[in-house]
C-alpha cells in the first residue's frame, strides 16, 4: 500500500475513511474497483488510460441532476463524493475522469475540463443545453480527443458536431473556447471543489 500510494500520490485509506465516514459501506465495492483501475492502469498508453477511466466512470455510475441527488441546482461533486452517492452530472463525470488521470500519470496540461452546448435531438426537434466534458490533448496543437457520459466513445472534437465549445479550463487556467490563451481561473464552483478534495486526500 505503501508503494502504491508512492507511486500514485493518493493516500487511498485517508480517501476510503473520507467516503465510508460520509456514505457507509454501500459504494465501497465501486471505491475499490476504482482503487485497482488505477493501480492497474499506471503502466498504460495514454489511450488505454483514457478509455479504461472513461468506460469505469460511465459503466459504474448512474447519471442524475443535481436537484436530485443534491437538492441544490448547481453542485459539484468531488471524485469520492461522486462514487459515494453512485449518482451524478456531467460536471461530476468529467470531474471524476479529470482526478483519475491526473492521479496515473497524464500530466495536468493534456487535460481540460470543457463547458459546452450539447444540440440533442428530441421528439419536439433539437435542443441546445449545458453540458461539460473532459478533452485530453495529445500533444499541445492536437485535435482533442472527447470524453463524454452522453456518449460513451471517446471522438476527436471533429467528430463530435453536437458540442460547440463556450470555455475550458483546467488546475492551470481558464481559456475561451478551446483556444490556447489562457487566464488564472476564478471560477468559483471550481476553486470549491479544489479546496473540498484537497481536503479529502486529492493532489
Amino acid at each position: 500500500m505503501v508503494g502504491l500510494k508512492a507511486a500514485l500520490g493518493l493516500d487511498f485509506e485517508q480517501l476510503q475513511q473520507a467516503l465510508t465516514s460520509r456514505f457507509g459501506q454501500t459504494q465501497l465495492p465501486v471505491y475499490k474497483d476504482w482503487q485497482a483501475l488505477l493501480a492497474d492502469s499506471k503502466a498504460r498508453s495514454d489511450s488505454d488510460k483514457i478509455r479504461a477511466v472513461n468506460d469505469f466512470f460511465n459503466r459504474r455510475i448512474g447519471y442524475a441532476d443535481d436537484l436530485n441527488v443534491w437538492g441544490q441546482s448547481d453542485y459539484w461533486a468531488t471524485p469520492i463524493e461522486f462514487i459515494g452517492r453512485g449518482w451524478g452530472d456531467c460536471e461530476d463525470f468529467s470531474i471524476a475522469k479529470y482526478y483519475s488521470l491526473i492521479n496515473i500519470g497524464i500530466p495536468v496540461n493534456k487535460l481540460r475540463l470543457v463547458y459546452v452546448k450539447a444540440t440533442q435531438n428530441t421528439p419536439s426537434g433539437p435542443i441546445q443545453q449545458a453540458h461539460m466534458v473532459l478533452a485530453y490533448y495529445a500533444t499541445p496543437n492536437a485535435e482533442p480527443q472527447v470524453l463524454d457520459n452522453l456518449n460513451p466513445e471517446i471522438r476527436p472534437a471533429s467528430q463530435r458536431p453536437d458540442l460547440a465549445p463556450i470555455f475550458s479550463f483546467n488546475s492551470a487556467g481558464l481559456w475561451q473556447g478551446t483556444g490556447n490563451q489562457s487566464s488564472k481561473s476564478n471560477l468559483s464552483r471550481w476553486q470549491d471543489l479544489l479546496q473540498r478534495a484537497r481536503a479529502e486526500g486529492f493532489q
